[in-house]
């Protein structure tokens, strides 16, 4: 109990002080693993994470494996039980977690650095990670957990709508399903299949260690060699393929009995290497990316009341993830809502923002921007994106330079090469 009392404390009170310039160091293990440190002397804390690509977008066609073999994870490994797996993590004070995202897959560890702590939670994280269970039992627990969850999927307007989005812009695409799977795949799966998804892509050239706490370079070091020694070396996976994108606008409406209608738009957009990445960030923060002052929301909730409020975002993966914009609104109000989401799109790319209006957005995001990584667990955040997607390892302290560098011309120009209102495709789920 003092230990877990103890982590709360260190949480909290960790500041974004020690991490205003944070140092990345980046090498390579003899198997091919890319290693990425910070070290921090403020607390007696490490944040690690071990990152795969093996996200969803490596299903191929059995959509939602890469998910179930992440969750599996958090079952048993070696000659433990979840039970006693969780109660080893629990006596340390150490915190475990395991998921799946659309490009990558990961296994992550707080833990405190006193040394007897540490050694075993690093013993246990390692025996997950090399020796994972897999076995019969918890698979079919984890999978019976899975198809429960789609189902109850099907009762949400707004989940079915991000699923036919996604499905609309990205159609047979690895991008194009749920990264939590379809039932009719889940339902197939066997622990064969769970097994050889894991084989084929936890692999040390496959792999990626993110390391941020009160650890030295060498101890980092002999950390990120310990975890990874003894998965085989493996291969990468081929690069993603290439995104063709929409040629013309489309429309799908999907019927739900619901008073209120689910509304999204959008198309793919940027990438995490986009060299227009910064001005479609800030250029999408004064459309809608800002709450209660941008473009979308006052024209579609202050000036009409059309919706409690309205959004729009960027989701840059290895390939263009999309650009989103979304309401919810009445049904009988979904021709109108649409209508004003649209216009304030194209108004936009046609005249760009104000000077008014970029100044705010520009204090607002270098002002807070800070306070993105003031904890460990943030910062750790931080560097497995700029590690995974291969970014420059002083991305933190240019990142609002870059920003303060652009102009209303920039955000224009930038908004009228990459984003087509005449390709745009709108998904709607409600009532009719």
């Amino acid at each position: 109990m003092r230990i877990k009392f103890a982590l709360f404390c260190f949480i909290i009170v960790f500041t974004h002080n020690s991490f205003s310039a944070a140092k990345i160091e980046h090498w390579q293990t003899e198997k091919g693993s890319r290693v990425y440190f910070v070290q921090t002397e403020d607390l007696p804390l490490v944040d690690i994470k071990l990152t795969f690509d093996a996200g969803s977008a490596r299903d191929g066609y059995q959509f939602g494996i890469a998910a179930l073999t992440a969750e599996m994870f958090n079952t048993s490994a070696g000659s433990w039980n979840a039970d006693q797996v969780a109660q080893r993590f629990e006596s340390v004070g150490a915190q475990f977690n395991a998921g799946a995202s659309i490009d990558y897959a990961w296994l992550s560890l707080r833990s405190l650095t006193e040394k007897k702590l540490f050694n075993k939670a690093i013993e246990t994280l390692k025996t997950i990670l090399t020796q994972p269970g897999f076995n019969e039992v918890d698979f079919q627990r984890i999978k019976k957990q899975t198809l429960a969850g789609l189902k109850h999927r099907e009762e949400s307007p707004g989940a079915i709508a991000h699923i036919n989005f996604y499905k609309t812009l990205y159609g047979d695409h690895p991008y194009g399903h749920p990264t939590g799977g379809l039932i009719e795949t889940v339902s197939g799966f066997s622990q064969t299949d769970v097994r050889d998804f894991y084989q084929r892509y936890y692999v040390a050239a496959n792999a990626m260690v993110v390391i941020v706490g009160d650890l030295s370079k060498q101890e980092a070091e002999q950390l990120a060699l310990s975890l990874t020694a003894e998965l085989p070396q493996g291969q990468k996976p081929e690069a993603i393929p290439a995104i063709p994108g929409p040629s013309k606008a489309g429309t799908q409406n999907i019927a739900f009995p619901s008073t209120q209608t689910h509304i999204l738009a959008g198309l793919p957009g940027s990438h995490r290497k986009d060299p227009d990445y910064f001005a479609l960030y800030l250029g999408n923060h004064i459309l809608g990316g800002s709450g209660l002052v941008s473009q979308l929301f006052k024209e579609v909730r202050e000036k009409r009341g059309l919706a409690y409020s309205a959004y729009s975002y960027f989701s840059p993966f290895f390939r263009p993830g999309p650009f989103t914009m979304g309401l919810q609104t009445r049904n009988d109000q979904t021709a109108k809502a649409i209508e004003v989401m649209r216009n304030t799109l194209i108004n936009f790319i046609k005249n760009g923002p104000t000077e008014a209006e970029l100044t705010a957005a520009k204090k607002n995001i270098t002002g807070g921007f800070v306070l993105r990584f003031d904890t460990n667990r943030k910062l750790m955040e931080y560097v497995n994106m700029i590690g995974f997607y291969q970014k420059p390892l002083d991305y933190l302290d240019t990142f609002q330079s870059k920003i303060e560098a652009l102009s209303t011309a920039d955000i224009k120009d930038a908004f009228q090469r990459r984003v087509k209102p005449e390709h745009l495709q709108i998904v709607t789920v409600g009532g009719r």
